[in-house]
């Protein structure tokens, strides 16, 4: 049983591009897809697969293609990759204290009332909430 599938889906993307893999699988949610979602869009993943669930009735699986800034020496696009809010210490902020990341070179993504946001996305909707992760 995993306690922190977002931490797994950043350990499995981390682990992934340091053995210079082309694509992750990953057990799919919702909350797992938006991410992928906000990843590929802010361009940090090439792109991302849902495919369906088996016979079984098990979980689809989320299968993500990384991206690589050249290809002889294959460095990733994600060099970094940190969880903030874990299951046993919520962290939650406001609107006026959505944090920058590498001082704005980087993206913060945040669960908020409005789904999941960019920290960019979120200032711009005037809302705050719990910050899942960092990427840089």
């Amino acid at each position: 049983m995993i306690v922190d599938p977002i931490a797994d889906m950043l350990a499995r993307i981390k682990n992934a591009q340091l053995s210079r893999k082309d694509e992750v699988y990953i057990p799919h949610s919702k909350i797992k897809e938006k991410i992928a979602e906000i990843l590929k869009r802010e361009g940090y993943i090439e792109d991302y697969v849902v495919s369906e669930k088996n016979k079984k009735g098990n979980q689809g699986t989320l299968i993500i293609k990384l991206k690589y800034l050249d290809d002889r020496n294959r460095k990733p696009a994600i060099m970094g990759l940190r969880r903030v809010s874990k299951p046993g210490r919520r962290i939650y902020v406001g609107v006026n204290e959505i944090p920058y990341v590498r001082k704005g070179l980087g993206t913060a993504i945040l669960s908020t009332n409005k789904g999941i946001l960019t920290d960019a996305e979120a200032r711009k909707e005037r809302v705050g909430g719990e910050i899942l992760c960092y990427v840089w």
